[in-house]
């Protein structure tokens, strides 16, 4: 199963990165990230829309999308991993996780995932986010397959 990594904003060079990418390379496949940043000056809503658009333009067709969002579900980490187990059993090739700008996703996203997650109610900065959920990704993957990384 193929993981992409939708999310709006340039990474810069740092601890956040750094973390990130140390999740990502213990994943085989590692996921691909798909950076995309809207250049024009646009309103709160204008934004939202067209980061929406950016992001929904970068998934694969076909793709299980789960948009990370502060109203999402509440998953436990084996509760994810179930998840995930199940996309990949069910015959998912592409699994897609969009991370929305400063002011959150727009309505397109929202309305075309399969899946609106939580990382929970408090606010992350973005780019924490990015880590957060590879290491969540890391994660499902030691307790689908007995890697003692994760322990109950």
């Amino acid at each position: 199963m193929r993981i992409l990594i939708g999310a709006v904003g340039k990474a810069k060079a740092g601890p956040e990165l750094d973390l990130f990418h140390q999740y990502l390379k213990r994943l085989t496949p590692p996921p691909v990230l798909k950076e995309v940043e809207e250049k024009r000056p646009l309103s709160g809503a204008q934004l939202k829309a067209r980061e929406a658009e950016l992001l929904l333009a970068a998934v694969p067709a076909g793709a299980v999308v789960v948009a990370l969002d502060e109203r999402g579900r509440d998953l436990g980490s084996v509760e994810f991993a179930d998840r995930m187990r199940g996309w990949r059993d069910g015959g998912t090739t592409d699994l897609a996780f969009l991370i929305g700008g400063a002011d959150g996703h727009g309505d397109a996203v929202r309305e075309r995932a399969d899946l609106l997650l939580s990382l929970g109610r408090m606010t992350w900065p973005h780019m924490l986010v990015r880590a957060l959920l590879a290491e969540q990704l890391w994660r499902a993957h030691s307790i689908l397959t007995g890697h003692p990384y994760h322990r109950v």
